[in-house]
């Protein structure tokens, strides 16, 4: 591991100036991915900020009915809150599948929405990574990809997003509260948080330099049953090859709503809303299960290894539907 200075921030808004003066300073709170990445000379921060004293760990409701997450609750916790378990259980469900008991304990909401990926190649300092070392290329197009993406993907870069938990907030339409080094506060839709690689796959949020999450809001909560369904090579401590969450309303063997939103596919939680409009008013069987999933799969691109997670896609979303 490499020489680094350390703080420890009192407040927010001096959190996010000192990250700004200082080029090179990361965030430190859980540390649960961050420091593993440092110990491999992965991420080697020249100063680190520690924000686990700025009291944002709690969870509060809100008076329209929604509930605000502060960016310090950890991992555990929030799984555990009652108004989680019972109103937004899709979310609960999913931090539940995720990692160990341990790093659950340790681990934060904003270090979640913000962990990076565990393509292979990005992990091997020997390997050419445009995440890791932009320009240098990206190992995983032609080496073995069994769990890399298949949606959004670009000549630069076929990683995923490994958080579970960013996967039940895109379906919830969750809001990313954030302070930047002025002092200037601003909410990011889920939707616009993450980004696809494109030609700059190090560049992996909309967040800008020096600014840091806060909280993260959910809105009231949605009718139907909350439902999420990890498929993964063994039973507990896996990432996904394919993930649903999904709210499901139905009356009568038909769909009244249903939103859904996937993991493993992509660089970012994958969620298409005009496959969430066909389902609407459609009786949950199989044709309506697959043509939704064909458009959730429009322009899906296998690389040999991976080929097998788009079939896998139509088989988890029809199991998702009939369990709803």
């Amino acid at each position: 591991m490499k020489s680094f200075t350390y703080e420890r921030a009192t407040s927010p808004e001096g959190a996010a100036a000192a990250a700004f003066a200082r080029p090179g300073a990361k965030f430190i709170a859980g540390g649960t991915n961050l420091l593993d990445l440092m110990k491999l000379q992965i991420e080697t921060p020249l100063h680190l900020i520690d924000i686990t004293r700025l009291g944002l760990d709690k969870t509060e409701s809100l008076p329209d009915g929604g509930v605000r997450i502060g960016t310090l609750v950890r991992n555990a916790d929030l799984a555990a809150d009652p108004r989680i378990r019972k109103d937004y259980a899709v979310l609960s469900r999913a931090l539940l599948s995720g990692a160990s008991g341990q790093l659950r304990n340790k681990a934060t909401t904003g270090g979640n929405l913000l962990q990076r990926t565990r393509c292979y190649y990005f992990y091997d300092t020997a390997q050419a990574c445009n995440k890791r070392t932009p320009g240098t290329g990206c190992s995983a197009l032609g080496g073995y990809n069994r769990l890399h993406a298949v949606l959004g993907t670009s000549e630069q870069c076929i990683a995923t997003h490994p958080s579970d938990m960013a996967v039940a907030m895109r379906v919830l339409d969750a809001r990313v509260e954030t302070v930047a080094p002025n002092g200037a506060r601003r909410v990011i839709p889920i939707a616009d948080f993450h980004r696809l690689p494109g030609n700059t796959p190090h560049i992996e949020t909309s967040l800008l330099p020096g600014e840091m999450i806060t909280a993260v809001t959910l809105p009231p909560p949605l009718p139907g049953k909350h439902v999420y369904r990890k498929v993964r090579d063994r039973a507990s401590y896996a990432f996904a090859t394919v993930s649903v969450a999904a709210i499901v309303d139905t009356a009568g063997g038909n769909l009244r709503s249903a939103r859904m939103a996937f993991g493993g596919l992509a660089h970012q939680p994958w969620r298409v809303l005009d496959a969430e409009a066909m389902l609407t008013g459609a009786a949950v069987n199989a044709t309506s299960a697959n043509a939704a999933a064909d458009r959730v799969l429009h322009g899906a691109r296998g690389f040999g290894h991976n080929d097998f997670k788009i079939p896998l896609v139509r088989s988890t979303l029809r199991a998702v539907l009939a369990e709803a």
